[in-house]
């Protein structure tokens, strides 16, 4: 009896880790296909008339919201404006981002506290004078050659929100395991989503550079202190018809923490937050308004592929599982999906590398990888049962000497 019910429990886990694993491969094996690259329509002109509001929430970002501010500036046109959301700073944020010629709004809320908020406040002070589009930044990031006039391009092309190609590089002089987790933020926010764009699919808000049509955010409710608020910013406009698409054309990048706490703390969150997201998502797989509309469900079918370390975590385990099943000569089945599951993802995650991340991961830093999953195994402990902080600016001022170095 107890051997039927291992046999039974390791086959519906190799079978259950079928789909994430199944739509990871697809989706990085056409993202790494050598197609031609779709162009966003060149609206010139009529692009930069749309009147564009970038909104920027911030919490003490002093040593770069000035930089951050000219490089938006830059590509501001004459009708444009630049709103920047001061949350609970208690640092000269607000001044220089004043100094800059920005529209500031300062929130002083030790309840209500996170990007969340922010970003509500933004809307609310919006509605006084609503723009055309809303382009979310983050008060760490750079925007790309004309990535403004590409996104803004994007949203009037299609009528729907447009996400950039939002990368997190590793700084010079990064040790091995933030070039491993470069590539796996490659992976995770430009080849997926680019499979995505191929199979005429959307995808998902990824944090900053999302450009949103005014109509569709003015009643978005953003109110809150979720830990991947963008994610489920995106799922809610997909919800309303309002799913975003990804931009290519559209750079938008930024660093990974220089100290290892700083790291760790940035890595916990997405994680927390990922997972959190695919336990309230299960549900939605059997909702009929999810289930009617085919581009909310693919946003819900791509969010059951977990972090690309943790899917690879339990596929290997599972593989160990078949193997002793298979050993004891109860049932080879499960070791077969689990072989072919394992298989997909390898395959996949190597063609998105030799197409997309050799740069990024170049071949002598691989042996690097055993290193960086033993790292990230020690984060989803907390990132699991951790409660949400709010908004703790993620620390990126340090010298490259922390643990996410080692």
């Amino acid at each position: 009896m107890l051997e039927t019910f291992l046999c039974y429990a390791i086959f519906g886990l190799s079978a259950v880790l079928s789909v994430p694993s199944g739509i990871y491969a697809v989706e990085c094996s056409i993202g790494s296909l050598p197609l031609q690259r779709r162009r966003v329509a060149e609206f010139g002109l009529k692009a930069n008339a749309a009147v564009t509001a970038v909104l920027v929430p911030a919490h003490n970002e002093e040593s770069g919201i000035a930089d951050t501010l000219a490089n938006i500036g830059a590509q501001l046109c004459d009708q444009d404006r630049l709103i920047v959301v001061a949350d609970n700073c208690s640092d000269r944020t607000a001044a220089l981002a004043q100094e800059a010629g920005a529209e500031v709004i300062e929130r002083f809320d030790v309840d209500r506290r996170g990007k969340g908020y922010a970003l509500d406040a933004g809307i609310r002070h919006l509605e006084k004078m609503p723009p055309e589009i809303v382009v979310l930044m983050d008060a760490d990031c750079r925007l790309g050659e004309k990535a403004l006039e590409r996104l803004r391009a994007s949203v009037l092309a299609s009528g729907m929100p447009g996400q950039s190609r939002n990368l997190m590089t590793a700084p010079d002089g990064a040790a091995p395991n933030l070039l491993v987790a470069e590539f796996a933020f490659l992976v995770k926010n430009y080849v997926r989503p680019l499979g995505l764009v191929r199979m005429n699919l959307p995808c998902h808000a990824t944090g900053t550079g999302l450009a949103i049509p005014w109509h569709a955010l003015r009643g978005a409710d953003v109110a809150h202190a979720h830990r991947v608020e963008d994610m489920k910013l995106g799922l809610d406009l997909a919800s309303a018809g309002y799913a975003p698409r990804f931009c290519e054309e559209a750079l938008v990048t930024s660093q990974f923490p220089c100290s290892g706490e700083g790291a760790n703390a940035q890595r916990r969150r997405w994680e927390g937050g990922h997972l959190e997201m695919i336990r309230s998502e299960l549900r939605s797989l059997v909702n009929p308004l999810v289930l009617r509309n085919p581009a909310r469900l693919a946003l819900a079918l791509d969010l059951m592929v977990p972090p690309l370390t943790l899917l690879v975590l339990l596929l290997a385990s599972v593989m160990l599982l078949s193997v002793m099943l298979a050993a004891s000569g109860l049932s080879s089945w499960p070791l077969v999906i689990a072989t072919v599951n394992l298989a997909l993802v390898f395959v996949a995650t190597l063609g998105a590398w030799y197409v997309h991340g050799r740069k990024a991961l170049p071949a002598a830093t691989i042996s690097r990888i055993p290193l960086y999953v033993l790292w990230k195994l020690r984060l989803y402990p907390r990132a699991l049962l951790g409660a949400n902080e709010g908004w703790v600016r993620t620390d990126r001022d340090k010298d490259v000497s922390g643990e996410s170095r080692t």
